[in-house]
């Protein structure tokens, strides 16, 4: 009987091979590092956020920059001001003077001469309607023919007529002399005149046309930023929010608000229901008093300044999140609401 031979091996060279130790680590650091991250994706919550840009800026409209216009047309005579100077509410701005340096002493005239004329009107429908009662008086008794009587009336009526024509007379006088007498432009409220864009003495300026640009002092702050027509339907007023201000500094984490640095809590006030000419809707953030972090000076973030906000929406996973944004999808509708507004 023949036995049976003992077939070689044909990979030796192979098996004679180790994986190096080094190479077993970084397997093992590969796999524990894809499963830390696998869970890291699926557990670690992610505040979702509407993210805008915009300014600093105020809803009450006295409250914002404005411009100072004439009151009158005429001359410019001397400034008060200059730029950057502060100014309390009635301080002169600038006197302006009509060209015809005689025309409030003729107006003066003018009212004047309305004045008599009124009163000689009136003393005109008192004694007509004196004549009006002794003839209806008489025309009662058969004493005087009906047509006196009718025509005492009428002329009752051509006076008041032309007593309401004398009044309204005086009054444009008024309204012309209290014109030219506001030939001096005063300060609405306390501020700052940041530029004169008016010309020197001797410049002629007609009414209306802008005299300068006047900053108040106090103004009560908020951002206002313009957020993507995707994400405006989650945002609502009383949102909170995250704020950066230009020249600021900060780190900011939108999905880890808790840990960002240097930016300041808001509150959502108000969502515009109409778009911006580009597509996108203005929304306009307080400063959240809750916060415990009031928000910087004015001195330090001056209107028009720059601004970054972020509204803070719902919590999701990490990984979601990163789903969502890849596939650029809205963030998660909070619960409870519906896709239509309640009235």
């Amino acid at each position: 009987m023949i036995a049976p031979t003992r077939t070689p091996h044909r990979f030796t060279a192979l098996e004679s091979v180790k994986v190096p130790h080094v190479m077993r680590t970084i397997f093992y650091l590969l796999l524990v590092a894809f499963l830390a991250t696998l869970v890291f994706l699926i557990y670690a919550p992610w505040v979702q956020t509407a993210t805008g840009r915009g300014q600093v800026n105020t809803l009450n409209p006295n409250e914002r920059k404005q411009d100072i216009n004439a009151l009158v047309p005429g001359r410019i005579v001397e400034w008060y001001v200059r730029d950057g100077s502060a100014v309390k509410q009635g301080d002169p701005i600038v006197r302006i003077a009509d060209i015809d340096p005689r025309l409030v002493e003729r107006l003066t005239a003018e009212r004047a001469q309305v004045e008599v004329q009124l009163q000689a009107a009136e003393s005109a429908l008192a004694t007509a309607r004196l004549d009006e009662r002794r003839t209806r008086e008489l025309f009662e008794a058969g004493l005087a023919a009906r047509r006196d009587y009718e025509q005492a009336q009428i002329r009752i009526a051509e006076m008041e007529g032309r007593v309401a024509a004398a009044r309204a007379a005086l009054n444009r006088a008024d309204v012309g002399l209290s014109r030219q007498s506001e030939q001096v432009v005063r300060a609405p409220r306390d501020g700052f005149i940041q530029s004169l864009n008016a010309g020197d003495a001797a410049t002629y300026v007609s009414a209306g046309d802008v005299l300068a640009t006047f900053v108040p002092a106090t103004a009560g702050r908020v951002v206002e930023i313009f957020i993507d027509g995707r994400d405006v339907a989650l945002v609502k007023p009383g949102d909170k929010a995250r704020v950066m201000f230009e020249g600021w500094p900060a780190v900011q984490f939108s999905g880890w608000p808790s840990v960002a640095v240097g930016t300041f809590g808001g509150r959502v006030l108000a969502v515009d229901r109409s778009a911006q000419p580009d597509g996108r809707f203005r929304v306009m953030i307080a400063e959240d008093a809750s916060d415990g972090y009031p928000w910087p000076e004015e001195r330090f973030v001056r209107f028009g300044a720059k601004a970054q906000a972020w509204v803070l929406l719902e919590t999701v996973p990490v990984g979601y999140e990163i789903w969502r944004q890849l596939n650029n999808f809205p963030p998660v509708l909070p619960p409870g609401e519906t896709g239509s507004e309640e009235a």
